[in-house]
């Protein structure tokens, strides 16, 4: 029987490649040398030039001036950026008078900055779309945003043995565990843009170019005296065009733009928001040319064969990186893996549906898993087939019939009381072999916590519910919340139902939402017939489920014009506890 893993080894290969890591992980030898380059160091990367990787999942850059120090992201935590100032210090005491945002991401340190000095007014340089992706993220897909982080990146795996951690291929760690308990200390950026900027930081002269790229608000930093690049496009590993947390398109054309563009900079030294730095103008040239080169090669194969008709699994197995793409860490599958980049790509190009006939109006999931069991001849016969599967190392092919298996008889499909415990540890088994022979951290991370969750070691049903985090909430206008209710607004219930209310908040805010046509519709709420008083305080902590809305209204922090039962009825509409209590 032929070997599947083999049709596309990049992904996934055989035992084979399998090592224990130093706190006895099992997994790829490549992923597990790979730590090696992320481990913390304070690099100076030329004269008064500093990069700090491994001191959280990203870098902290920090660039002195005639006039001070430019300081480029401040991680995800106060905690994260006073450790990295601190290590600044033991270099120089100049005080930093400049922040750039490379993007959203690593932009919740900056407090620490502006806490630990004399000069706190300092300008502060971001993409104007910062705050806006803050805000969505935080919000309206909060849930599913966190869930794909914990699966990603192993926040749950434990800390040591053969399902622990090996690394989350751009750090260590999705968190530094020394930052605990990680404070958010964000700042808004002072000066925003959309367009390049050619600016005076610090005495030096700065351009600041838009490069798209896992977010839309990620620019490129030109130090055109320093010859230096700092970007947020060459990451230690194969770029990340798919991300299995879930993220929104990230189209390869953008980002060859953006590549494109460092190269012409001819930079002596490159500095990544992930890695270590790169020096010397050949050295860079070559490692530049070959990773736009991988992306455009997925990019220009994978429409090739869109046009010839291949649907998206077929895709998968047409396009793979020539192998010499694996001659250099930066262009290795050690984050995300090809085979799933080049189905984003046909989802992001051509839309979900690739041709095949089955998935034109396909059977319900769970219907169809009881049709194929009873094709196979019943339950133990497809897990003999599992079992077979498994001894001939066609790890694939076990896991979609443990699928079935698994399948609950009723929605949800990730009801995992449904199925036996005998089946879900078979589906486990399957996974834990997949993680411990790829060499992508993130296919690691996600098949080990769900193997973990599918045995019962793990409950992560929490996430599966949607779950505002108080400090967001504060952190963003009262009407961003409000009107993010409107996607937990529950339908059936809503129907024949129309009313319209309205928040006054305590600062002076007013926001509204109406209902009607099961769907609430954000407004100014001026129409509203009920109306709400609270502040923003009290609204950050019903969401964040610390108070019920019979508790807020029994003690008067929420006052409202018409009868308490009015209120109920509005809140009860929609999918959050807090609100229905």
């Amino acid at each position: 029987m032929e070997n599947s893993n083999r049709h596309i080894p990049s992904s996934f290969t055989d035992k084979s490649v399998t090592r224990i890591g130093p706190k006895q992980q099992l997994g790829h030898e490549k992923l597990i040398s790979h730590t090696d380059r992320l481990e913390q160091q304070l690099w100076e990367v030329t004269d008064g030039v500093w990069c700090l990787v491994g001191n959280g999942l990203s870098n902290q850059t920090f660039v002195r001036g005639p006039k001070g120090i430019i300081a480029i992201d401040t991680g995800e935590c106060y905690e994260e950026m006073a450790a990295a100032l601190k290590l600044l210090r033991e270099k120089t005491d100049e005080p930093i008078t400049g922040i750039i945002y490379t993007h959203f991401h690593y932009v919740d340190g900056t407090r620490a900055i502006l806490e630990t000095q004399e000069i706190s007014d300092i300008p502060i340089w971001g993409h104007t779309k910062i705050e806006q992706n803050r805000r969505k993220y935080g919000m309206e897909v909060s849930a599913v945003a966190a869930r794909g982080l914990v699966y990603q990146f192993g926040i749950a795996l434990p800390k040591e043995g053969p399902d622990s951690i090996i690394n989350a291929g751009l750090g260590l760690a999705f968190r530094n565990s020394d930052h605990a308990p990680y404070s958010p200390a964000f700042v808004k950026p002072t000066n925003t843009f959309t367009e390049s900027q050619q600016i005076e930081l610090a005495g030096l002269q700065v351009q600041l170019t838009p490069a798209p790229s896992d977010a839309d608000d990620s620019i490129t930093i030109w130090f055109p005296e320093l010859e230096l690049c700092i970007n947020n496009l060459v990451w230690p590993a194969f770029f990340n065009i798919f991300a299995i947390r879930g993220e929104e398109y990230r189209d390869p054309r953008m980002l060859l733009e953006g590549l494109d563009h460092i190269h012409a900079l001819n930079p002596t030294h490159l500095i990544g928001t992930h890695g270590p730095p790169l020096s010397g103008k050949e050295t860079i040239s070559n490692e530049v040319t070959n990773y736009r080169d991988g992306i455009q090669f997925l990019w220009d194969q994978s429409v090739r064969g869109i046009n010839l008709g291949l649907t998206s699994t077929e895709l998968t197995q047409f396009v793979q990186l020539p192998d010499h793409f694996q001659n250099s860490y930066l262009t290795s599958q050690l984050y995300g893996v090809v085979e799933h980049h080049v189905r984003q790509i046909y989802s992001g190009l051509r839309g979900w549906f690739d041709g095949d006939e089955a998935h034109l109006f396909p059977s319900e999931p769970a219907k169809r898993a009881e049709k194929l069991i009873d094709g196979f001849g019943g339950r133990e016969q497809v897990r003999n087939h599992v079992k077979k599967a498994i001894e001939n190392d066609d790890l694939r092919w076990a896991i979609e019939l443990c699928s079935w298996l698994v399948r609950p008889t009723q929605e949800p499909l990730l009801d995992f009381d449904a199925a036996s415990q005998e089946d879900q540890n078979l589906l486990a088994d399957c996974l834990r072999k997949v993680a411990q022979r790829t060499t992508s951290a993130n296919v690691r991370n996600w098949c080990l916590t769900r193997a973990l969750e599918r045995e019962g070691a793990l409950d992560l049903s929490r996430h599966r519910t949607h779950r505002f985090s108080e400090h967001v909430v504060l952190s963003n206008p009262p009407s961003s919340s409000v009107f993010a209710l409107k996607v937990l607004l529950i339908p059936d219930l809503a129907k024949d139902y129309e009313a319209e209310m309205m928040w006054e908040f305590s600062n002076g805010e007013k926001a509204g939402l109406l209902i009607r046509n099961q769907v609430a519709v954000p407004t100014s709420g001026e129409d509203a017939s009920i109306g709400i008083a609270l502040s923003h305080e009290t609204w950050a902590k019903l969401l964040g489920r610390k108070i019920t809305l019979s508790e807020a209204l029994s003690s008067n922090i929420l006052s409202t014009n018409v009868d308490i039962s009015e209120v109920l009825s509005f809140f009860a509409m929609f999918d959050h506890e807090s609100l229905n209590q």
